[in-house]
């Protein structure tokens, strides 16, 4: 795999060239679908762009770009809404040799000007509220000076997105290196400290490849994205993007109604969501008796999904070999395994209930999974890392075409979490995923959370989703989170209880009989028999981008505080 990775980083690759084939190849094919508004009657009235007038669109937005200034290695954030514009834009900005900034709006102010101070941009493409709050703190960003206002501009300069798409003829796309960054996209800060996250142009092109060749995707179809970066792919693969009527940064308040019409109006395919998407979805089509018979997959990402909401899905995808399928990956590797809701419900849910982690599935082709024995500090090459058999947990480790080589501007964060490796002529790495799992004896991958959130107790280690999963089998609780009361490694484990609605106990007798239950259940189960404290919250803190990881470290200082300790 080295020798092969090092010949595809050495070609010549801009990911915007995926667009340009495919508008030749079904000009006429429509490429974006986004509803404007309702009609009298309720109806979705929805804009339509062609391949051929999407590719165009961003090539007159290439060329109003490149004459402002905006040339190759520019760092450009992009602040734009989930529209057919942020699509124009994007592969603009690609076709330009621009690198595109891409932060989650979602964050947090405070993580938002931090990630903008960082990276240092040369310009912002982003709405009109962006750019009031851009000069209120210009001094953060001293450099950008190339900067386009989609929608009205007021009273600062630079291009507006009309002024620059004004313009006509091809654009020849810049002949971007596959190792040259195409964008910075941030992680979600959800175990700590947003990060920058480098993408080439080589790791994008490897993902479309893998993505689509994996789940037999193909030209044609037609594709409802809950979140963004898959409408980029959609068009990189000659699918038809229906932008949902949604806000993509809170999927858990996603109205299910609206979904099912865009799947409807428009015989979706496919569909992507996180875990609290399909939640509201499946919820919604059981309470219902709703189908969604035009579905062949739907594909849900950010964290493990329940089986119930796999459960829920499968009674809904009921057109022949639908399936709900869990793609596991991170920001700096995606995708690395796989498994489909059919695997999950016949073969591996018994086994979660019962403290075995969440599997994952078989590993892609052409990607590498390892265990390592768990370890704090750097690795410096995998000489150094004590591999560890099947059925032990360890360190996930991931070697890919489309795992990033490093962190923006933070060398340290980027020694932390590579590992060299040099098993062929030439030198590669290894991504450290910040999960513990295991393979199996049939090379299958097992979750059982990330590192950061191991309790340390003087009787071992109690990993998060493997203890989650029993006191989750209460018909009552709608998740749980294991967290850590104390330093370690003597910490001592407690569970956080969201219940089900309906179900949260608002007087003492209650809360006593459902604390009792909760406690016998864990008693009655070796990897749960040490935990003695359990709390009830009403809503458990969770992520901006998926809204499903939990944050573990935030509850920890909300148990010790209502426990006083």
């Amino acid at each position: 795999m080295p020798e092969t990775y090092q010949l595809l980083m050495s070609q010549v690759v801009n990911i915007a060239a995926r667009l340009t084939d495919c508008a030749k190849e079904s000009p006429d094919r429509n490429a974006v679908i986004q509803p404007r508004g309702r009609r009298g009657d309720g109806a979705y009235r929805y804009d339509v762009w062609t391949f051929r007038e999407l590719d165009e669109e961003s090539d007159r937005i290439a060329r109003g770009l490149v004459k402002m200034g905006v040339t190759p290695g520019k760092r450009m954030v992009l602040f734009v809404p989930f529209s057919r514009e942020f699509l124009s834009l994007t592969f603009a900005l690609f076709k330009a040799g621009a690198t595109i900034v891409l932060i989650d709006p979602g964050m947090g102010r405070s993580s938002i000007f931090h990630c903008l101070e960082e990276v240092q941009p040369d310009g912002f493409v982003a709405v009109p509220i962006v750019h009031v709050v851009r000069l209120a703190k210009r001094r953060l960003f001293p450099q950008a000076r190339l900067n386009v206002t989609v929608g009205r501009r007021w009273f600062w300069g630079g291009k507006t997105y009309r002024q620059l798409s004004g313009g006509h003829g091809d654009f020849e796309i810049v002949p971007t290196q596959a190792t040259d960054p195409a964008a910075v996209i941030y992680t979600s800060g959800s175990t700590g400290t947003p990060k920058g996250v480098v993408y080439e142009h080589g790791m994008f092109d490897a993902q479309v490849d893998m993505i689509r060749d994996f789940y037999g995707i193909e030209p044609g179809e037609i594709d409802l994205p809950g979140f963004p970066l898959f409408g980029l792919f959609n068009a990189a693969m000659g699918v038809t993007t229906v932008i949902p009527d949604m806000n993509p940064t809170r999927p858990a308040d996603v109205k299910p109604e609206n979904i099912i019409q865009h799947i409807r109006d428009w015989n979706v395919t496919q569909a992507f969501g996180s875990p609290a998407f399909w939640n509201r979805i499946g919820r919604h089509c059981d309470q219902h008796s709703v189908t969604l018979p035009t579905i062949r997959r739907g594909l849900s990402a950010g964290g493990p999904v329940p089986n119930h909401v796999l459960e829920r899905m499968s009674r809904a995808l009921c057109a022949e070999g639908a399936e709900l399928h869990t793609p596991y990956g991170a920001t700096e590797c995606l995708p690395v395994a796989s498994l489909s809701s059919d695997e999950v419900l016949q073969q591996t849910a018994a086994k979660t209930r019962q403290g075995a982690g969440t599997c994952v599935g078989r590993p892609f082709p052409d990607v590498d999974v390892r265990i390592i024995e768990i370890t704090d500090g750097p690795v410096d090459n995998m000489t150094n890392a004590r591999q560890l058999p099947s059925g032990e947990i360890g360190e996930i480790v991931v070697r890919s075409r489309s795992a990033t080589r490093q962190y923006d501007r933070q060398p340290d964060a980027t020694q932390l979490a590579k590992i060299t490796d040099s098993d062929g002529e030439e030198p590669s790495f290894w991504h450290r995923m910040g999960d513990v799992g295991y393979l199996d004896e049939a090379g299958l991958l097992w979750f059982c959370g990330r590192k950061a959130h191991i309790v340390d107790t003087e009787h071992g280690r109690m990993f998060s989703v493997r203890c989650e999963a029993i006191l989750n089998e209460h018909p009552h609780v709608y998740r749980s989170a294991l967290v850590a009361l104390g330093e370690r490694p003597r910490q001592r484990p407690a569970i956080v209880i969201e219940p089900e609605e309906g179900h949260f106990p608002t007087i003492g007798v209650d809360e006593h009989r459902f604390r009792e239950e909760l406690l016998a259940i864990a008693r009655g189960h070796k990897l749960t028999t040490s935990i003695e404290e359990i709390l009830f919250h009403r809503s458990l803190p969770v992520d901006t981008r998926h809204n499903v990881k939990i944050n573990r470290e935030q509850l920890a200082v909300w148990a010790t505080e209502q426990l006083h300790e």
